[in-house]
């Protein structure tokens, strides 16, 4: 029997290479992914030689700096954005209220099924011509489009949420003598977070694609439009490198609020509380 010197840990502990390292950075391997998508959408460009057809990343470039630096794409975007937050935040009331009578009643809960089955296979934009018939040539359609869009969707989310709040929990609610809204806000709401979360990351989605949808076909009111609608006017008027530049726009406000905005409420709520990993 020999007794073996002690060993330090820093003996043992090998540096990694910094290309391990970076490689490991989530952000970096998206930045390559990124990168290689727009060498390989510059080779396509300069192959094809039409930039009528399909404008290099560089044309592409130069026509979102023109727009940005003119503000013109920044404008459009504010309107857009306008927009979507009032048919958004209007979706997102109905479908909580929706919700939350349908775990309160049975014929809440017969409602919102039936409100669901027939309404939620219906595409937003098929009821775009009903809205200008209704509310004519304004903001007021593109929100009807945008609540329709919304407000299935996150219901949907929302009610499975609640259907999945453990029974000890709702048994507690009912001991401390929760009824009603405060029984949804003490209880089902805080238990069915992450459920709530995802609702709102899929009716962001489905109100912003349902709004370029709509402003492609109408989104001018008194002279005002948005993206889709600047992107309808470049396509009429064959300045393909715009298009692609509001393209480009709205694909990076998609990135930046599912980033900065749900990412971010994800992890100081219910990833920092343990309800996901």
């Amino acid at each position: 029997m020999h007794d073996l010197p002690p060993v330090e840990p820093g003996e043992l502990a090998v540096a990694r290479p910094l290309w391990q390292r970076l490689w490991d950075l989530s952000a970096v391997r998206k930045g390559m992914i990124l990168l290689a998508l727009v060498l390989l959408w510059e080779l396509a460009a300069r192959y094809q030689a039409n930039p009528l057809l399909l404008p290099g990343a560089s044309d592409t470039a130069t026509a979102l700096w023109q727009g940005l630096v003119s503000g013109t794409l920044i404008q459009r975007s504010a309107v857009s954005l306008s927009v979507l937050l009032k048919g958004y935040a209007l979706g997102a009331v109905l479908a909580l209220a929706l919700t939350t009578l349908a775990v309160s009643t049975r014929l809440g809960r017969d409602l919102l099924s039936s409100l669901t089955s027939m309404f939620s296979p219906l595409p937003a934009i098929a009821l775009l011509p009903l809205a200008l018939l209704w509310f004519g040539l304004g903001e007021a359609s593109l929100v009807f489009v945008l609540v329709h869009s919304v407000l299935w969707p996150m219901a949907v989310n929302i009610h499975q949420g609640f259907q999945g709040v453990s029974e000890t929990l709702r048994m507690a609610g009912r001991n401390y003598g929760l009824r009603g809204l405060r029984y949804v806000a003490y209880i089902l709401i805080p238990a069915a977070l992450p459920a709530l979360l995802a609702g709102l990351r899929i009716g962001w989605a489905f109100a912003w694609r349902t709004l370029i949808a709509a402003e492609l076909v109408f989104g001018a009111s008194s002279g005002k439009g948005g993206l889709g609608w600047y992107i309808f006017q470049n396509r009429n008027e064959l300045y393909t490198d715009n298009v692609f530049a509001g393209l480009v726009v709205v694909i990076l406000i998609g990135l930046l609020v599912e980033n900065l905005i749900f990412n971010s409420l994800e992890r100081i709520t219910v990833k920092r509380w343990g309800m996901v990993h």
